[in-house]
């Protein structure tokens, strides 16, 4: 079990990460949406992220807006993997 000692360290630390990201973008969204379009307005509506608007449904799905996070997120980890 060698190889699983700093296992709870990393998750730890990526969990934290992920929770700073979330903040940030929860802090940029309501900044955003106090008057001026703010520079992060155009996350979830790219081209190709899907909205279909009913008369009491709505159904979003953000596929570019998926597909775009998974490219920078595989970006990342492949420069941090290269060290």
């Amino acid at each position: 079990m060698q190889e699983w000692n700093g296992l709870g360290k990393w998750l730890l630390v990526t969990g934290g990460l992920l929770a700073l990201l979330g903040a940030f973008l929860l802090a940029a969204g309501k900044w955003s949406a106090e008057g001026s379009p703010g520079w992060l307005s155009w996350f979830g509506k790219l081209p190709g992220d899907i909205l279909v608007k009913r008369e009491h449904v709505t159904f979003y799905f953000p596929l570019a807006t998926s597909l775009l996070l998974s490219l920078a997120v595989s970006l990342v980890l492949y420069l941090l993997s290269k060290r």
